[in-house]
């Protein structure tokens, strides 16, 4: 991740940046998930990511239709039955941080 990152999310292919994720399948109902964004570096979550990385594994038949995916910050739960049809993520909503900004 440290290496990779970085190097990949300003790639010349991506002239505007780009999010990065590297899957691990556990099994087909669970996955682990890091994320490296563009411009934050590696984050403790990322709800879109993991959406992202639960559809490919499913359209390459690597992933039943509800995985666990679990993520630094914590787990999520994602359903996709394929295409044409919705995708769900349920998981927490934690409180992390307070602070003022000063405009």
């Amino acid at each position: 991740m440290e290496t990779l990152g970085p190097l990949l999310e300003s790639h010349e292919r991506f002239p505007e940046r780009v999010n990065v994720g590297f899957m691990q399948v556990v099994s087909r109902e669970h996955i682990r998930l890091r994320v490296y964004e563009r411009g934050a570096g590696e984050t403790q979550a990322c709800g879109s990511g993991a959406c992202a990385a639960v559809a490919v594994g499913i359209m390459q038949g690597l992933l039943g239709e509800s995985v666990q995916v679990d993520l630094p910050g914590g787990s999520l739960q994602i359903r996709w039955r394929g295409a044409g049809q919705p995708l769900y993520m349920t998981g927490p909503a934690t409180h992390v941080f307070d602070g003022f900004v000063t405009l």
